[in-house]
């Protein structure tokens, strides 16, 4: 444990001396891995498939806010469904409208969870977002975590029936239309996975937020319970067809990584908590104290041995002794 809070503390002293540096390259590469993702999961405009072009907007995310990164992967998202079919696209565009109007209400900063959701989805390891959003964001975390889940599962139906959307022997533009928008809007598992992530992210919220010791460990193992058992019973009543293989070891996996990253944030020492009593003109006071864990990193110093003085010293013993012998060869001659 202690090997474990040295290298903590060594990356965080790294990470606030060069944070002006890490920032823009960290921005960078998550990026690159969004547009990258994107262009691979989707692909249907070749024109944006090339590496430049996936280059460039890595590099100009990287000196720019959150924000812009959301932009340009609504655009390459838009831009690669209108490649597949223009009622797609509509669709996609009613969709990112409906969580502007709700994200920017209620979440306008949680750009991180909308981008991260949908690319954790596609990753496999969606459980982590609900668990770290209520760790270390607040209630209104779980608006951007819900607008993810919603545009995933919309991509989600776009490429499952790419085929058919893009036949040009299809039905008519307003019947493709109705049929999306209808797939979309009547997909049982989203809602049941946008509904458990959101309780999850309050309630974890709620529990991290107690006085109680390992408020945090607590919170993340009631809200992974809480997920799984919201999925469970959610499959049960509309047949949605989780896995439930996948949604226990995916939660369990999620719970592991949730803990992991607070630990790197901080970590309480509970076995010195201390409780403090003291009243002013006004109120009498409760106060528990939990002490951070915290080392002191070992500075490595380098101590430089010189031997200049006892080697000039040696070398005027060395002189002297010369001249005596000098001196005392010349007295033989003589």
């Amino acid at each position: 444990m202690t090997n474990l809070l040295v290298w903590k503390e060594y990356i965080k002293s790294f990470y606030a001396k060069y944070e002006d540096f890490i920032l823009p390259v960290l921005k960078f590469l998550f990026a690159l891995l969004l547009f990258s993702s994107i262009n691979g999961q989707l692909g249907y405009m070749e024109r944006i498939n090339s590496p430049v072009i996936v280059l460039v907007a890595a590099l100009l995310c990287s000196f720019l806010p959150l924000g812009f990164m959301v932009f340009l992967c609504a655009v390459f998202l838009l831009a690669h469904v209108y490649a597949l079919s223009l009622e797609c696209m509509a669709v996609l565009l009613l969709a990112y409208l409906f969580i502007a109007v709700v994200y920017l209400r209620f979440s306008p900063k949680g750009h991180l969870l909308l981008m991260l959701t949908p690319l954790f989805f596609c990753w496999h390891i969606p459980y982590v977002l609900p668990l770290a959003a209520g760790l270390f964001g607040s209630p209104a975390s779980a608006v951007p975590v819900a607008c993810g889940v919603v545009l995933y599962y919309v991509l989600n139906y776009m490429t499952g029936n790419a085929p058919a959307l893009g036949a040009a022997d299809a039905d008519s533009p307003l019947q493709r239309f109705q049929d999306v928008a209808t797939g979309v809007l009547e997909n049982r598992e989203m809602i049941i996975v946008a509904v458990a992530f959101s309780v999850t992210v309050i309630l974890v919220y709620i529990v991290r937020r107690m006085s109680v010791s390992y408020a945090r460990a607590i919170a993340v193992l009631v809200g992974a319970l809480t997920d799984v058992v919201i999925l469970l019973v959610g499959d049960l009543m509309y047949d949605a067809n989780f896995s439930i293989g996948a949604v226990i070891f995916g939660s369990l996996l999620g719970a592991v990584a949730a803990l992991v990253m607070q630990f790197f944030h901080f970590s309480l020492d509970y076995a010195r908590t201390e409780k403090v009593q003291f009243e002013d003109e006004e109120y009498y006071y409760y106060v528990k104290a939990v002490p951070k864990m915290a080392v002191t990193v070992p500075e490595k110093r380098v101590k430089k041995i010189t031997a200049r003085k006892g080697h000039q010293g040696a070398r005027r013993g060395h002189g002297r002794a010369k001249a005596k012998n000098k001196g005392h060869r010349t007295g033989q001659q003589r």
